[in-house]
């Protein structure tokens, strides 16, 4: 049987996939389960390792039903994942702890005074990625000051996906994204975990596992792994790098001239463009990211919001809530259906929105643990469908302030992400960024950049540039325009957001500090 099929896994904040593509790049299956994880006390927000684990070997088998005979036709797979956090195993491999996820704030106040250590520039500096909560530095930290037999009793420190290619291989491994944006120097994609001395937490740096580039090296599914997932033992599998990367050189972003950026409208917001590493301009926040591409020499360099569509569906899950009152019952896809005709036609800058959402602040463009969303400049015919689209031109305002602080706003942005499919999304962002907006025809960017990056390790395309040809450039959607009556709206309403930010985060900091607005 001719081995002409890709599997790319992409294990995310909401939903686990295991997607099979043709050679070619066409999409030909797919099979999803919901993730699931719980809010600890004091702002954890934890994940069962095992049973992600089980979800996911489930989906490659619910695969293999929807699939004639996969386990044959397998050339290759790839497995990414949600990025941050801490995925903690011991010397038999076993979880010693639930998995500490990107969503946690436990870590904050050490962020935050990290911001302020001496040692912060130099980290910044050798890293290009600020710090922030959800990082596998500060949580280690964490539970080495308050918990400190977990990190006694680990073996190795994972993220998502590194746990999985364990599971999948039983290779202790993780990538240059990861491992160089947390620990490591960008330039060199190596090892620089100097942060953990800063911290206090000096012997974590064993815990850190070897870095490998799924583009070059490749690991056999083990029999186990075979055994549990119904695939053949054998099957090459490719760490691929943290699931922004992914989604970006599936969504896109794979451009060299400079010109073009990919913004992912997730779970959290992702906004980056591609810079030669030698090139690479940080900025006098010391915020974003710098993360290796899979191209050599290549950085992408990113600006993230903590919530995207968190925020949306923050707003969404109000509703629902009010309805559920009178005793209607209705899914976020059932308010979801015509929402964008009624957003479109509510007046544009009703309210200012800050998409804030997450107790965990915000990290990009500028890092505040004490953030918090807000609506300002609200009058009495405000309705819901006009704060919903003043929710959608906030996460188009931050999207803004995260280009600016990379440069200047690319010509093209390239949209990806499963709320890109909006219409209103996508318009409303073309205004705010004064660009062109398109799509890529590509549902699961994530998996498919995972897959992409197995199909190159495997020679099945010479380079990465061969195989964003056919399976990227044909399928880049029509051209959104900036509106520019809107645009012009929004031109003059951004320099009132960025003010109330800057203005707002002495005020944040109090509201934390008195302990108003939720768990801060």
């Amino acid at each position: 049987m001719t081995a002409d099929i890709l599997i790319g896994i992409d294990a995310g904040t909401s939903l686990i996939k295991s997607v099979a593509f043709s050679i070619d790049g066409k999409q030909l299956a797919i099979a999803e389960k919901p993730n699931s994880y719980d809010t600890v006390n004091g702002g954890g927000v934890e994940q069962d390792m095992r049973r992600t684990w089980t979800d996911v070997a489930a989906t490659l088998r619910q695969l293999a039903d929807a699939v004639p005979q996969l386990a044959s036709r397998v050339a290759a797979i790839g497995v990414t994942g949600q990025g941050d956090g801490t995925w903690l195993i011991d010397a038999d491999g076993e979880p010693v702890a639930p998995a500490w996820l990107w969503l946690d704030s436990r870590s904050a106040e050490i962020a935050e005074a990290f911001v302020r250590d001496p040692a912060y520039p130099r980290h910044y500096e050798t890293t290009g990625t600020g710090v922030s909560a959800c990082q596998q530095s500060m949580q280690l930290a964490w539970l080495k000051r308050h918990r400190p037999e977990v990190p006694a009793r680990a073996a190795t420190a994972f993220h998502c996906k590194d746990w999985l290619y364990f599971k999948l291989t039983g290779q202790r491994v993780t990538d240059p994204s990861e491992g160089n944006f947390t620990f490591g120097d960008f330039r060199s994609r190596s090892y620089k975990p100097m942060v953990l001395d800063a911290l206090g937490a000096g012997d974590c740096k064993r815990l850190l596992p070897r870095i490998v580039d799924g583009t070059l090296e490749s690991a056999p599914l083990s029999d186990t792994g075979a055994r549990e997932t119904g695939l053949k033992a054998g099957t090459p599998i490719s760490l691929g790098f943290v699931d922004v990367v992914c989604a970006g050189l599936g969504g896109g972003l794979y451009a060299r001239d400079g010109a073009t950026g990919c913004t992912i409208v997730g779970s959290t917001g992702m906004h980056m463009r591609l810079i030669d590493a030698d090139k690479v301009q940080l900025n006098g926040e010391r915020s974003g990211y710098t993360m290796a591409f899979p191209a050599p020499g290549i950085c992408a360099q990113m600006q993230s919001n903590m919530a995207g569509t968190l925020n949306i569906d923050w707003l969404l899950d109000m509703a629902r809530e009010v309805l559920a009152a009178a005793d209607v019952s209705r899914s976020r896809k059932d308010l979801l259906a015509g929402l964008d005709e009624r957003v479109l036609a509510a007046p544009p800058a009703a309210a200012l929105y800050h998409p804030y959402i997450s107790q965990a602040g915000e990290r990009g463009p500028f890092l505040e643990p004490a953030a918090r969303a807000q609506f300002i400049g609200l009058q009495a015919n405000a309705g819901f469908f006009a704060l919903m689209r003043a929710v959608y031109e906030g996460l188009g305002m931050a999207a803004r302030d995260c280009y600016l602080a990379m440069g200047t706003i690319p010509a093209e942005i390239r949209m990806t992400g499963g709320a890109a499919r909006s219409t209103a999304l996508r318009k409303i962002f073309a205004a705010a960024l004064g660009a062109r907006v398109r799509t890529v025809a590509r549902e699961e960017a994530g998996a498919a950049g995972a897959a992409m990056m197995a199909a190159v390790q495997q020679r099945i395309y010479p380079q990465m540039e061969s195989c964003v040809a056919t399976w990227v450039d044909a399928l880049l959607g029509p051209i959104e325009p900036p509106d520019a009556g809107l645009a012009k709206t929004y031109d003059g309403v951004f320099p009132i957001y960025l003010e109330t930010r800057k203005t707002m985060r002495p005020l944040w900091r109090k509201l934390r500090q008195a302990e108003i607005g939720g768990t801060a």
